[in-house]
Parts: C-alpha cells; structure tokens; sequence
C-alpha cells in the first residue's frame, strides 16, 4: 500500500496525490491529484510538470512542495 502523500501547490492551494498513471496515447507519466479545498475535483498533470520549479517574483520554487499530514488543518 502506498504512503499517502500531500502537496502545497505554489499558489497556496492543498492536494494529496492519488497515483501515478500513463497517458494511454503517449505513454507519458500523469499525476492524478485531488484537490482537498472546494469541490475536491480531480486533476492530471504531466509527473515531470508536476516535479518541475517555476520562478515566483524572480525566485525557483518548486511547483507543488510535499508537506506532511499533520500540515493541513483541515483534514
């Protein structure tokens, strides 16, 4: 079973990361991922975009950072 893990995306928003799947033309790695605010949709974003850094006010941050459970209040 697979440790449950969650993000904070850079704009500030809270996810918990459900799998990682291959897109059925390309093969490519998706990260499917739940938002855990609002509705709590469903996202797929390709694994590399997910994992990669973007510059925020001239500063590389990561786009979604692993925080800990105990992190997010609201579960």
């Amino acid at each position: 079973m697979n440790k449950e893990r969650y993000f904070r995306h850079f704009k500030g928003g809270l996810y918990k990361m459900i799998t990682v799947a291959k897109d059925s033309e390309t093969l490519e790695r998706m990260v499917v991922y739940q938002a855990l605010y609002g509705e709590k949709g469903f996202w797929v974003r390709p694994e590399k975009m997910f994992f990669e850094t973007v510059v925020r006010d001239g500063i590389e941050i990561p786009r979604f950072k692993e925080i800990m459970e105990e992190e997010i209040s609201i579960l």
